[in-house]
C-alpha cells in the first residue's frame, strides 16, 4: 500500500500516512492534537485543516454540509473524511487544536482516620550463620512477625530478586513496605555516622520519602490527580490534566463506538488514557520531589465506560439494553499489570460501580459529601455530559438515576461552544440592551463554555427575550438579529480588524440547554416522586464536579434545572470524585465503607420509567424563577 509524507505546519509534525488513512489518524499517530468532538464521524466539523500543497481525496457530503463555500474555496477539509492522494502540506489552525482546559481540582478535603493499605516498618535483622543459615527472606519475614507482631507470608517477587544484595550492603537493616499479608519493597535505611557508638548501633533515619499513595479521578473530558503521603495524610501535589481520549470523541458513547469501529480502537482508547495517567503521576512526583518508585498504592475512580476502557473490558454492552457493566465490585489488582508506571509491586484499588452509565466516580462523590446528605433528605448530582444523581434518605436507603444529559455543558453541539479554555465567555449577564461577560483568563472571546451557556440562557428567559417555549422573538432585543435562517443573540460582536471572533447563541444552541436542563430536572423529580418525597423535604442540594464548581445556582434554578430551594441548602463541593479517591487511598476502612454504600445503592432506569416522557417533555420548558 502507498504511502504519503504529510507535514502539519506550524505544529512541526511530520512522518508517514497510507493512502487509505484519514489524515485524521494519521495525526493522531504524529502527536498532533486535533479537536474532533464527534470522535471522526464527521459530524462536528472541528477538525478543519488547509491544504497548503498536495491532494486529497474528493469532497464527502459531510464537508459540503459543515463547510462554508469560502472555506472549501480556500482549500479547507475535514480531517475526519480527507485522506492523501500524495504528499501534502497542512495548515492546522489555531481553533482546530486542542486548547488547554481549565481542570478543576480543588474539592472538599474530609477527615479520615489513617489506615492505609501500605505500611513502613524499620527492620534489624540478625545476618545468617553457618549454625543458622536462614534464607533472608524468611529472616525478613520472621523479624516482622517477632517484632511486629504481623501476619507476613511472602515477599514480592520484584523484592526476592534484589533482596540478598541489598540487605548485605545495608548492614542487614532496611524499612520494608508491607501490605496485607505480603512485603512489596524494601529500601535502605540512612545512617546518621555523628549517632553512631560502636560497630553495631546506629541511629537511623529513612533515607526516601515516606510510602506515597496516588488518587486519580478519571474524566471523559479531564484528569484530576493527587500525591499523598501515606504516613501523614498530606496532599504533597495535586494536578489536572486533559483526557487524550477527546480526540477520538467528546462524550463516552462516541468513543465506545470508535472503539468498535477500530480493530485496535480499544486499545488505542486504552492507551492514550494510560500514557496521561503516566505522564501525570511523574509530574506529580516532581512537584513533590519524589520519584514514582515512592508510589505503592492507588486509587482510581471514573464513570462506568472510562473504567472499563482504562481495564480492557467489554464495553459494547454498555450501549445498549439493559446497559450492565461486566463487573460492579471493587477491585484490587497491581498497578503494573494494568500498565501503570509506579512502584514495581504498587497496587491499584478501584472502587464499585453502580450501573451501565453510573460509575465509581458517582461513588467516590458520596464517600466524600456524606457528611452532608448522612441521616438527612439529601440530592447529590454530578452534572456533565452524563448526571448522575443520587437521593438520600434520613433512614440511610439510597437511590440513584442517570441521565443522558448531553454534551451541550461541554459546549459540543453548540454553535460558538467550547471547552473550559481561555477565553471561552463563562459568565453572562444581560441588564437591560446592555450585555456583560466574562472569559476565562480575561482573554479575548474564543467561544462559550457550558457556565456560559447556562448563564445566557437563564438570563435571556429572565430579560424575556425566551419565551416559556424556549423561543425568540426576534423583536425582544436589538442584540436579536436572523441569520442564515437562525435566530441568534450576539454576546459579542466579531471586532471589525479581524482580530477575534464573535460569540452568540442561536435558538438552536436554546433547544441544546433545553434537553440538558429538562433530562437533569426529570431525573431529580423522578426520584422524588418513586419515593414519596415532597420538594422542600430536600435538605441538602449537593452539586458536584469540575463543570458543577462554575454553575451559576440563582440561573440554574431560573430555568428550572434546580429545583427552587432556599439558597443555604445548596452546596457546591467542587471535584468530590477526587476527594473520594484521596479518602480510599488513605484508608482502607473507606475503601470497605464504600462498597457497603454501593450495596445500599438501588438504580432507577429512567428510559423504562412510565412517567418519563411526560415528565421530559415538561421539563423542556423554561420556567422563570427570579430570586
Amino acid at each position: 500500500m502507498s504511502h504519503f509524507h504529510l507535514d502539519f505546519e506550524p505544529v512541526g509534525r511530520r512522518g508517514q500516512c497510507l493512502a487509505d488513512q484519514t489524515l485524521l489518524d494519521a495525526a493522531r499517530e504524529l502527536g498532533v492534537a486535533l479537536t474532533s468532538d464527534c470522535g471522526g464521524q464527521g459530524i462536528c466539523g472541528q477538525c478543519r485543516l488547509q491544504v497548503v500543497e498536495g491532494q486529497l481525496s474528493d469532497l464527502t457530503w459531510a464537508e459540503q454540509d459543515l463547510l462554508t463555500a469560502e472555506e472549501l474555496a480556500a482549500g479547507y477539509r475535514l480531517a475526519c473524511t480527507a485522506s492523501p492522494l500524495s504528499d501534502c502540506k497542512l495548515a492546522v489552525p489555531p481553533e482546530s487544536l486542542s486548547a488547554p482546559m481549565r481542570i478543576h481540582v480543588a474539592g472538599i478535603d474530609a477527615d479520615v482516620e489513617l489506615a492505609p493499605a501500605v505500611r513502613p516498618y524499620l527492620v534489624q535483622l540478625q545476618p545468617p550463620t553457618l549454625h543458622a543459615p536462614v534464607a533472608d527472606a524468611a529472616n525478613l519475614l520472621a523479624q516482622l512477625r517477632a517484632v511486629y507482631g504481623l501476619d507476613v507470608q511472602r515477599c514480592d517477587l520484584g523484592v526476592l530478586r534484589d533482596l540478598s544484595p541489598n540487605l548485605r550492603a545495608w548492614n542487614w537493616r532496611c524499612q520494608a513496605i508491607v501490605r496485607g499479608d505480603e512485603v512489596i519493597a524494601v529500601r535502605p535505611l540512612a545512617t546518621d555516622q555523628s549517632s553512631a557508638q560502636d560497630g553495631h548501633s546506629y541511629a537511623v533515619r529513612v533515607a526516601h520519602h515516606a510510602p506515597l499513595g496516588l488518587a486519580v479521578d478519571l474524566g471523559s473530558t479531564s484528569l484530576a490527580g493527587y500525591l499523598v503521603d501515606l504516613e501523614t495524610g498530606e496532599t504533597l501535589a495535586a494536578q489536572g490534566a486533559m483526557n487524550p481520549q477527546i480526540s477520538f470523541g467528546e462524550d463516552i458513547i462516541s468513543r465506545v463506538v470508535y472503539a468498535h469501529k477500530h480493530p485496535d480502537g480499544a486499545q488505542q482508547l486504552r492507551q492514550a488514557v494510560l500514557d496521561a495517567l503516566n505522564q501525570l503521576a511523574g509530574s506529580l512526583c516532581a512537584e513533590a520531589g519524589a520519584g514514582r518508585n515512592d508510589i505503592l498504592d492507588a486509587v482510581i475512580v471514573g464513570n462506568t465506560a472510562m473504567h472499563h476502557l482504562l481495564l480492557g473490558l467489554p464495553t459494547r454492552q454498555l450501549t445498549s439494553a439493559p446497559f450492565t457493566p461486566t463487573v460492579d465490585q471493587s477491585l484490587d489488582l497491581y498497578a503494573r499489570s494494568v500498565g501503570l508506571d509506579l512502584a514495581e509491586a504498587a497496587a491499584l484499588h478501584i472502587l464499585p460501580n453502580i450501573a451501565g452509565f453510573v460509575g465509581a466516580d458517582h461513588v467516590a462523590m458520596l464517600l466524600a459529601t456524606e457528611p452532608e446528605w448522612q441521616g438527612r433528605t439529601a440530592i447529590a448530582l454530578d452534572v456533565g455530559t452524563n448526571t448522575e444523581i443520587s437521593l438520600a434518605l434520613p433512614d440511610g436507603r439510597l437511590s440513584s438515576v442517570s441521565c443522558a444529559s448531553g454534551p451541550a455543558f461541554e459546549g459540543y453541539h453548540i454553535k460558538d461552544g467550547t471547552r473550559a479554555r481561555p477565553g471561552a465567555v463563562e459568565r453572562v449577564r444581560i441588564d437591560g440592551d446592555a450585555v456583560i461577560i466574562g472569559t476565562i483568563g480575561d482573554a479575548p472571546a474564543a467561544g462559550i463554555c457550558g457556565s456560559g451557556i447556562l448563564d445566557a440562557v437563564a438570563q435571556l428567559r429572565l430579560a424575556d427575550v425566551l419565551n416559556e417555549a424556549g423561543r425568540m422573538a426576534l423583536d425582544g432585543h436589538p442584540r436579536l438579529r436572523e441569520r442564515n435562517g437562525d435566530r441568534e443573540f450576539v454576546l459579542v460582536e466579531a471586532p471589525a480588524d479581524g482580530s477575534g471572533r464573535g460569540v452568540s447563541i442561536s435558538q438552536h444552541d436554546v433547544r441544546e440547554i433545553q434537553l440538558a436542563k429538562a433530562s437533569i430536572q426529570t431525573g431529580i423529580e423522578l426520584l422524588l416522586a418513586e419515593h414519596g418525597v415532597a420538594l422542600d423535604a430536600v435538605e441538602r442540594f449537593i452539586i458536584a464536579g469540575a463543570f458543577g464548581a462554575y454553575i451559576d445556582v440563582p440561573n440554574a434554578v431560573a430555568i428550572g434545572m434546580f429545583p427552587d430551594l432556599p439558597a443555604e441548602r445548596f452546596r457546591q463541593v467542587g471535584n468530590a470524585a477526587g476527594a473520594g479517591a484521596k479518602l480510599a487511598v488513605l484508608s482502607t476502612a473507606m475503601r470497605q465503607h464504600a462498597q457497603a454504600l454501593r450495596s445500599r445503592i438501588t438504580y432507577l432506569e429512567l428510559a423504562t420509567h412510565p412517567r418519563f416522557a411526560r415528565s421530559f417533555a415538561y421539563g423542556c420548558r423554561l420556567s422563570k424563577v427570579e430570586r
